[in-house]
């Protein structure tokens, strides 16, 4: 997610409180424009091909009259999507829009209960999203914000902040490791102290079974490997 630039920063920090800190601020993704230049090109190639067949005269000037509003409308909404942003600051989620008419919304952060979004295919296809924010109140200045870029990114870092404590668990929580792997050997515990491995001659409570190479079935008792042999 590209830091934001100096123009808009310079735009954003007017409504900014002394203390409040600009964490993230984007526009709309450039997909918004999408409509209004495909209705202008399609324009222009209608007021192309009737100008060079069948419409002549003031019928054909008329009809560029109309192509140029198209794109007069266009040149409108570049002018307007080139100062709206979304602005994510240490305290409020905050929308603004207008190039003449500035009209600013906000929603605190202690005041967001909820907050989701979701991505249409055209959403997936070109890389935006749409913010849904819920709260308490009934009346929201704040709710639906479209076609917002890095969605995934962005949905993230607000609700990193939403919920920090959860944030820091998950960060403070150390990883878990596997138990020590030791050979007891012949002959007693391991080095560092740890538990009696059974079956340890010097287990407290415990023997070794014996094999049948060197056990005696009538008495029950262990002779040396060596009379075992010759048995």
């Amino acid at each position: 997610m590209p830091p934001a630039s100096g123009s808009s920063s310079a735009t954003i920090s007017k409504y900014l409180l002394p203390r409040e800190v600009q964490v993230a601020t984007v526009r709309q993704h450039p997909a918004v424009l999408i409509p209004a230049s495909a209705l202008t090109l399609i324009g222009l190639l209608i007021a192309g091909v009737l100008s060079a067949t069948v419409v002549h005269g003031d019928y054909s000037v008329a009809l560029w009259i109309l192509w140029l509003l198209l794109l007069l409308r266009l040149v409108w909404k570049v002018m307007n999507w080139s100062v709206d942003y979304f602005v994510v600051t240490s305290e409020r989620l905050l929308l603004t829009r207008g190039f003449l008419t500035r009209r600013v919304n906000m929603m605190p952060l202690t005041k967001v209960t909820d907050m989701s979004f979701k991505r249409s295919f055209p959403g997936r296809l070109f890389g935006y999203g749409e913010f849904i924010v819920e709260s308490a109140g009934q009346d929201q200045a704040l709710r639906n914000v479209e076609f917002i870029p890095y969605p995934e990114q962005l949905y993230l870092l607000i609700c990193g902040m939403l919920f920090p404590s959860s944030a820091d668990d998950i960060e403070d929580t150390p990883p878990q490791s596997d138990p020590p792997d030791w050979d007891p050997g012949p002959g007693g515990p391991p080095d560092d102290g740890g538990p009696w491995p059974p079956g340890s001659w010097d287990s407290p409570g415990s023997e070794p079974q014996p094999t049948d190479s060197w056990y005696d079935e009538e008495d029950r008792k262990p002779r040396p490997p060596a009379l075992a042999d010759e048995l």
